[in-house]
């Protein structure tokens, strides 16, 4: 299937490694100019080199830290020098800290409300009147299984995380018919670095070795694996494609059929 996106300009945030790194591959082997962004230069420059080698799409980044008053301004700068603009906007942010229900405090919440929610409010609302201006816009947030089933011991995720699913749908409706789509990606298990540490978390917290853990956390996915990165970012890439055009509004699930509800 052609994606019809060869020539697109994408900012791909938290994109240094795991799913948003995923992400910025995929819609380059379409064509696309990706922008990654993220808090590690060493890492970004190597991703962009391996992708330019690839010589079908275009990398460049920038060093942001979404958790910065001045992150937005940083990024806008950026676009406009090294893309003229986004056609694709991918919203991904680092997760908090694991931790029940009951270890949550307003300092957490304040702290990581700004990097997982606000910051993306604020760079969409940064590049979406464009999208509008131009009838054409996909913006694709990387949200959590845990906003349909909420995971243990990642409260600060299910509730922060939870609050995108709100302002997405309502999003949605209101740019529709500027040609703009706004979905919501929800990976399951993914093997990532994040997943790993998320994994060796409650290995210590269980007193269970990480094998153990792992075992017991496949046994849960019909599929009977962890998802690859490749799997996940080859659906986030179709949801920024032209014939994804009527999907807007949803929520999509990539998690071997893992979540129970509906």
């Amino acid at each position: 299937m052609d994606f019809g996106i060869s020539g697109k300009r994408a900012l791909v945030l938290a994109s240094s490694r795991g799913l948003g790194l995923g992400i910025a591959t995929a819609l380059a082997r379409e064509g696309v100019h990706v922008l990654l962004s993220g808090r590690s230069g060493d890492r970004l420059q190597a991703n962009c080199d391996a992708i330019n080698a690839e010589g079908k799409g275009k990398a460049d980044w920038i060093w942001s830290d979404l958790a910065e008053p001045d992150a937005v301004e940083a990024l806008k700068k950026a676009v406009s020098e090294k893309l003229g603009g986004v056609d694709i906007l991918v919203n991904n942010t680092g997760g908090p800290t694991p931790g029940t229900a009951e270890d949550m405090n307003a300092d957490k919440l304040e702290l990581f409300f700004q990097s997982m929610v606000l910051s993306v409010i604020s760079v969409t609302n940064a590049f979406l009147p464009a999208m509008k201006e131009q009838g054409w816009g996909r913006i694709l947030t990387v949200a959590s299984s845990g906003v349909i089933e909420p995971i243990g011991n990642l409260a600060l995720s299910n509730t922060l995380r939870g609050a995108l699913v709100g302002w997405n749908k309502t999003l949605a409706t209101e740019i529709a018919g500027h040609g703009v789509t706004a979905n919501l990606i929800l990976p399951g298990r993914i093997h990532t670095d994040r997943i790993d540490e998320l994994d060796g978390a409650n290995a210590k917290r269980q007193g269970k070795s990480l094998d153990e853990v792992r075992s017991a956390s496949i046994k849960t996915i019909p599929a009977g694996r962890l998802g690859t990165v490749e799997e996940f970012a080859s659906v986030g890439a179709f949801l920024c494609s032209a014939p994804a055009a009527y999907l807007t509004g949803s929520m999509i699930r990539v998690d071997g059929g893992a979540a129970k509800s509906l």
